[in-house]
């Protein structure tokens, strides 16, 4: 069931005020409390509960450290529930209830939509680790995933590349692959593509025989996928069932990692292609010793993926920030991040002072049979992020309405 805007404006202003008046300061003489709000139930759990995984690692990474500031990380979990009203009202608890410094959190567009006034109306940080449509920016959000021309536009450049003219759009009918597939569309009129369909389905929809029988019957080069969390497994088992295959119908994904990987089964999925900026076997010293240590903590059998190493970068780009500042205070981080670089898993990354976006190498994989992600192609140095697309003039208008 879609909610409608009304009503979930209605949850998010009773989300601001159940709370009481503005935040106070966060932190005891020892220790920092740190939000963590994730769907750790419902459709979204299946991409979600890792991300977490991934930010207690850090956590506990920072604490032997030394900690931040010579105090100690407490985190402040929180579930989501898949829903966002949800994540306005559990995200003003840990700014409001629990003084949190900071929250990292959220997957979906629409949860982060939900939480963004919540952090503006508070002036608390939300650092928002998943890959996303653009066309937004916030002072109090840190976008630590892929904003489009880091992502999207880097997947539709692939396709093209390999002669693929004739695609169909896929997604969960939400904002983020309605605003993606607004983008796609502009960018194929403008370079020769062709958009042969256009198919939405609710978050956690499970029969998609009718839709996988549309694409199949449009026969087209490519489909740009947008399904979010647990959708995807059923997409691509009918998908092989109708007899589609890598090889005469890619299906490139944009939200779809290691990790949902292992849930939707590598033999439904292997050979397809996807577009991040992280994978597990992504080459560099720094993600050598992160998979050494996620493995470690979660079990050897875990794999790591995009939007969790976006995550745990989130915590030490935050810590960095508050060290530079020398104090956990809001401004005072927003103004010591700027500029703020680390040599993380997936490369070098840097906060962009002018939109609080990262630098981040964009970069096209194929899934192999072994679940794991092979690169085959990279941008060769980190992308400035462009969340409103200026320097495309294909772009222009697109951010109207947003």
């Amino acid at each position: 069931m879609r909610i409608s805007r009304p009503i979930v404006s209605a949850i998010v202003l009773l989300a601001l005020t159940a709370c009481g008046s503005d935040a106070e300061p966060a932190a005891s003489s020892n220790e920092i409390k740190v939000g963590l709000l994730h769907s750790l139930s419902g459709t979204m759990a299946i991409s979600e509960v890792t991300v977490r995984d991934a930010e207690l690692l850090a956590i506990d990474e920072i604490n032997k450290a030394g900690g931040v500031l010579g105090k100690k990380l407490v985190p402040v979990v929180e579930d989501g529930a898949s829903d966002w009203p949800t994540f306005a009202e559990k995200a003003t608890k840990l700014i409001r209830q629990d003084k949190v410094a900071t929250v990292f959190g959220g997957w979906t567009s629409a949860s982060r939509k939900a939480m963004l006034p919540v952090f503006e109306r508070y002036k608390a940080l939300l650092w928002y680790p998943v890959q996303y449509e653009g066309l937004e920016s916030s002072p109090y959000i840190f976008y630590t995933g892929a904003t489009t021309n880091q992502q999207i536009i880097p997947g539709l450049d692939y396709l093209k590349e390999q002669g693929k003219k004739k695609v169909f759009l896929v997604g969960s009918d939400y904002v983020f692959p309605r605003t993606a597939n607004k983008i796609i569309k502009a960018y194929a009129a403008a370079n020769g593509m062709e958009v042969l369909g256009e198919e939405y389905t609710p978050l956690g929809h499970t029969e998609y025989s009718t839709l996988v029988n549309k694409v199949t019957q449009a026969a087209p080069d490519a489909v740009f996928n947008t399904l979010n969390g647990d959708s995807n497994v059923a997409f691509f088992k009918q998908l092989k069932s109708a007899g589609a295959s890598a090889e005469s119908m890619p299906v490139l994904s944009v939200s779809v990692a290691e990790e949902e990987v292992t849930g939707i089964g590598v033999d439904n999925i292997a050979g397809h292609p996807v577009a991040w900026n992280y994978y597990q076997t992504t080459e560099t010293p720094a993600n050598e010793a992160f998979v050494k240590a996620y493995k470690a903590k979660y079990g050897a059998n875990k794999v790591t993926s995009d939007p969790m190493e976006a995550g745990y970068n989130a915590v030490y780009l935050w810590a960095e920030a508050a060290k530079k500042a020398g104090t956990t205070e809001v401004e005072a981080v927003r103004k010591a991040a700027p500029g703020i670089a680390l040599d993380r898993p997936e490369g070098r990354v840097t906060i962009d002072g002018e939109n609080q976006h990262m630098y981040k190498t964009a970069r096209i994989g194929i899934i192999q049979p072994d679940g794991l992600i092979k690169q085959v192609w990279d941008s060769g140095e980190p992308i400035k992020p462009d969340p409103y697309l200026k320097a495309y003039p294909w772009a222009a208008g697109l951010a109207a309405g947003q």
